[in-house]
């Protein structure tokens, strides 16, 4: 008897311990019990997925630090790379252009493929005709843009992808489902603050035009009420006619523009003649499209340059 219940007592053990070991494994997000292994295009998208995840999964930048995302062409590399990760996020195809292609090289039963801007209309692009010839301009007709890509800006579109960035793990991942839900409120509620301070800043303003190197700062614009006025279009790189720089000359003069914003990440050479042209000072208004590996490592983030944003724009704004 006392054997039988000895071997009673120790078939119990065994089938906790093998129900214990499956548990863990429904439990894990891949079969072999790794973490979810994620890649972003650039650097609001890492952040916004890399809060979701938590501790879930490993998120990984595509998109060098310091690099300008608009101009990025992924190599062999970078696609063999997307194609074994278990997700994929990046912002829209208006940005990341080479995503219409990505079905080619990608099998999106094995990596899941997510458009953080999904749902969001898109507002018309501001690009200026130029005249370009040869491979340059081949070059600048492969990243026009049609649409204007810079969603995450504006702090309430930007809850909109991280929304849509949870719902898409959870959807892979569903046993870590509760997790992410919480991750993304967590952050959402910080992005939630960051629009207050935006709202309490330019609401009883008196003045809401600003102007800006290029035209990234649309949907912050549309939404807090303020007018951009923008050197170039949608694209950092692109340089204004001149007749446009005549236009913007006369406009700082008319409107008594005491800022014009440049970009630390790309070249500031027409914003400067505009300020030597007009007497008006520069300042730094960041589109977020990438942070330096300085920055990165000093523990700055979308909140804190957003925030950066603020305390420059109020330079103008006010």
């Amino acid at each position: 008897m006392k054997k039988h219940k000895g071997f009673l007592f120790l078939l119990l053990v065994i089938v906790s311990l093998v129900l214990t070991a499956c548990g863990a494994q429904e439990n894990s997000q891949n079969s072999d019990g790794s973490k979810l292994k994620i890649i972003a295009t650039f650097y609001p998208m890492y952040e916004f997925t890399k809060e979701v995840a938590g501790d879930k999964a490993d998120v990984e930048l595509l998109i060098p630090a310091g690099t300008e995302p608009h101009d990025f062409e992924p190599s062999a590399k970078d696609l063999a790379k997307i194609s074994e990760a278990d997700a994929f996020v990046y912002n829209s195809p208006e940005l990341e252009t080479w995503t219409d292609h990505l079905t080619d090289s990608v099998d999106t039963k094995k990596t899941t493929v997510i458009e953080a801007s999904k749902g969001i209309d898109l507002m018309e692009g501001s690009e200026e005709e130029h005249d370009h010839e040869g491979e340059a301009a081949d070059h600048e007709e492969e990243h026009q843009h049609d649409l204007d890509p810079h969603v995450w800006l504006d702090p309430v579109l930007a809850i909109k992808e991280v929304e849509n960035i949870q719902a898409e793990l959870s959807k892979k991942d569903p046993d870590n489902k509760s997790a992410y839900e919480k991750n993304a409120a967590a952050y959402i509620e910080k992005l939630n603050q960051l629009n207050t301070k935006y709202q309490d800043a330019f609401q009883n303003a008196s003045n809401k035009t600003f102007v800006t190197q290029h035209a990234a700062f649309g949907y912050l614009a549309k939404q807090y009420g303020l007018t951009q006025e923008a050197i170039a279009g949608i694209s950092p790189d692109q340089e204004p006619s001149p007749s446009r720089l005549g236009e913007l000359k006369d406009y700082v003069e008319e409107h008594n523009v005491s800022v014009i914003y440049f970009e630390e990440n790309a070249s500031s050479k027409v914003a400067e003649t505009l300020s030597n042209e007009t007497g008006v000072k520069l300042a730094v208004l960041n589109p977020l499209e990438s942070l330096t590996n300085k920055q990165i490592k000093a523990g700055e983030n979308y909140i804190s340059v957003m925030e950066e944003n603020l305390v420059a724009l109020q330079e103008t704004i006010k």
